[in-house]
């Protein structure tokens, strides 16, 4: 699992699904807002003047040496909500994201935000 604190260390690295497919490359991490555990990530994918950022939950992440590999098929995950390059996951499409992987969201009890990056 990736510890929080070395969160920064992993910017850049490939991120693979089960079969070791690369999907792309790591740029951010979003944790649990509850317990601060790493939950998302975002992930580089496209050409490269048309890169945008994919996100793939990193439950069951395996780390390698070089490479995250993700429990999800790169298909799946190269078609998941994505943002912009510079963009931010605004607060309205937190619970589009849980559903596309068929995860339960449970924002904050005064609205706050399930996600955070780090």
């Amino acid at each position: 699992m990736i510890q929080p604190a070395d969160i920064r260390e992993w910017r850049n690295h490939d991120v693979v699904d089960l079969q070791g497919h690369k999907i792309g490359a790591l740029e951010a991490v979003y944790v649990d807002t509850t317990t601060d555990e790493p939950a998302m990530a975002t992930v580089r994918t496209g050409l490269p003047t048309r890169q945008h950022l994919v996100f793939v939950p990193l439950d069951k992440v395996v780390v390698g040496p070089d490479y995250l590999k993700v429990s999800y098929a790169k298909a799946l995950v190269k078609k998941a909500p994505s943002i912009g390059m510079d963009d931010v996951l605004p607060a309205e499409r937190e619970k589009e994201v849980f559903e596309y992987y068929s995860m339960s969201y449970h924002p904050g009890a005064g609205g706050e935000r399930q996600l955070a990056r780090r």
